[in-house]
């Protein structure tokens, strides 16, 4: 009964044997149902693995200046071959300025399909908007795992 109906559940399975005249218990009923298990999902190795070619990262790093100014470096890294796709210098980084910067990363519809980033809050209103726009996908990482951004967090050190 259970193969033939599986959005049915030990409650239901129950009531509708005791309509057959089978007397039985609800917990007899759950203990021999089929339970339909999803296979398990991917790991993050997998899903970098899987998905290597179409895949890039964007992160930020600062770099101080002889006259105590801190620069702001974005940087665009190609996972399948650790490739620099592009970078840009500001000293007041905008996500309006940082969603431009990825206009000129992936011109015309060199876009990849998945872009893998942090949560710093350079990346605003603006810069989702123009992901969205160009049809990729953004992979947030966990607060505070730089593990799993490890290709452009070995670039910039």
């Amino acid at each position: 009964m259970s193969r033939e109906n599986p959005g049915w559940g030990a409650p239901r399975i129950h009531g509708e044997l005791l309509k057959l005249g089978i007397n039985i218990g609800e917990t007899s009923v759950s203990k021999y149902l089929i339970r339909n298990r999803k296979p398990p999902s991917q790991t993050w190795r997998t899903f970098l693995e899987n998905h290597l070619k179409s895949l890039v990262s964007v992160d930020f790093f600062t770099v101080p200046t002889v006259r105590f100014q801190v620069l702001y470096v974005f940087l665009v890294l190609a996972h399948e071959r650790r490739r620099i796709l592009h970078f840009a210098v500001t000293a007041h980084p905008t996500a309006e300025w940082t969603a431009q910067q990825l206009r000129e990363a992936f011109p015309w519809d060199s876009a990849p399909h998945y872009l893998l980033r942090d949560r710093d809050r350079i990346f605003g209103h603006d810069f989702v908007r123009q992901v969205k726009a160009m049809g990729i996908k953004q992979v947030l990482s966990a607060p505070g795992s730089p593990w799993q951004r490890a290709y452009v967090e070995r670039v910039i050190g």
